[in-house]
C-alpha cells in the first residue's frame, strides 16, 4: 500500500513546481521533501523524479501517480461532506479565497448572517487576486473562491471547479469633479490626455481598459500602478487620474468621482467557484446559498 502523504507531497511538487515551493506551503523543509519522495520511489520501484538543471521534472510515471491522487482525495473530500452531512448540526470550516472590492461588498453582511443561522460554522477569509485564487482553490488551498471576469477574457478554467455566477455590475469611466480636473474631461475621448490608474499588468481589469484605450484610438499614460481599487478612487478624486472602475467598488461609499457610461454598457461577472467533490459539504453550501441571498 502506498503512503498517501508522500503521494499528496508528488501531487504539491507537480502543481508548485519546485521542492522550495512544496517546502514552504506544507511548513516543510526542502530536505524533508525531498526524502520523502526518494521513499515513495523505492516503495513502487520507480523512477519519479529528474534533474533538470536545478529544478527537478516529473516522470511520465509519477504523472499516472499524480492523477490518481486526485482522484483519491476527491473521493476522501466527497467521503467527509457525506459524513458531515449526516449530522443533525451544519458544521465545519470554509476557507474563502475573495478578492478586495467582493471582500468589502459582499462578505460582511455574508459572514454576520452565517454565524447568526450557522453558529457551528466558521468561516475563513484571504485576498486573493481572482487568478491566482481559482488556482489555488482548485489546488484544494481553499473550498471556495469569489473571483471576477472582465468583458472578452474569460477567467481561467480548472477541472472538477464547480463554477456559479454570483451578479453583475457596470463598469463606469471615473473622472475627477470638475473643481479637481486639471483637464476638462467629459468623455473617454478626452481622458486621453489625462494620467490613468490601472491594475497591474496581467490583471484581467488591466487588459479590459488597456483594449477599451486602444479601441477608442489611443494608447493610455498609465502613470500609476496599483491592485488596491481604493487608491485608485483616491487618485481620481484628487484629479491625479482617470479610470475604469465597477459598480461594486461603490457600495457603501460616497465620492465626488464623475461617472461616465461607456459605449455598449460593459458589465463586469463577479462568481463563485468550488470543487465539486466539496459540493455536498453543509458548511461551505451554506455559506455559498447566504452569499447569493445577500447579493440578492
Amino acid at each position: 500500500m502506498l503512503e498517501i502523504r508522500r503521494l499528496i507531497l508528488l501531487r504539491e511538487l507537480a502543481i508548485r513546481g519546485t521542492l522550495a515551493a512544496v517546502a514552504e506551503a506544507l511548513n516543510f523543509t526542502p530536505s524533508a521533501v525531498s526524502q520523502q519522495l526518494s521513499q515513495l520511489e523505492k516503495e513502487t520501484g520507480t523512477v519519479l523524479l529528474r534533474k533538470a538543471g536545478r529544478r527537478v521534472q516529473l516522470t511520465p510515471q509519477a504523472e499516472v501517480l499524480v492523477a490518481s491522487v486526485g482522484e483519491v482525495l476527491d473521493t476522501l473530500e466527497r467521503a467527509e461532506a457525506r459524513l458531515k452531512a449526516a449530522a443533525t448540526r451544519v458544521t465545519g470550516t470554509v476557507r474563502v479565497a475573495v478578492f478586495q472590492s467582493a471582500a468589502l461588498a459582499f462578505m460582511p453582511a455574508a459572514l454576520r448572517a452565517t454565524a447568526a443561522r450557522f453558529p457551528d460554522v466558521r468561516v475563513e477569509m484571504v485576498q486573493r487576486e481572482p487568478e491566482e485564487a481559482l488556482r489555488e482553490t482548485w489546488a484544494r488551498d481553499f473550498d471556495m473562491v469569489i473571483a471576477e471576469q472582465y468583458p472578452a477574457h474569460a477567467a481561467p478554467h480548472h477541472p472538477g471547479l464547480d463554477r456559479r455566477d454570483l451578479t453583475t455590475d457596470a463598469i463606469r469611466l471615473a473622472l475627477p469633479s470638475p473643481a479637481e480636473s486639471l483637464h476638462p474631461v467629459d468623455s473617454l475621448d478626452s481622458a486621453r490626455q489625462m494620467p490613468w490608474v490601472m491594475e497591474p499588468r496581467g490583471a484581467a481589469s488591466r487588459h479590459f481598459a488597456e483594449q477599451l484605450c486602444r479601441r477608442a484610438g489611443f494608447e493610455p499614460d498609465v502613470r500609476y500602478e496599483t491592485a488596491d481599487l481604493q487608491a485608485h478612487i483616491r487618485l481620481v478624486e484628487s484629479g491625479n487620474a482617470v479610470a475604469l472602475i465597477p459598480d461594486l467598488v461603490w457600495a457603501g461609499r460616497e465620492t465626488s468621482c464623475r461617472l461616465l457610461e461607456l459605449t455598449d454598457a460593459p458589465r463586469r461577472t463577479i462568481f463563485t467557484a468550488q470543487r465539486l467533490s466539496g459540493a455536498e459539504s453543509p458548511a461551505a453550501r451554506a455559506f455559498r446559498e447566504i452569499l447569493e441571498q445577500t447579493v440578492y
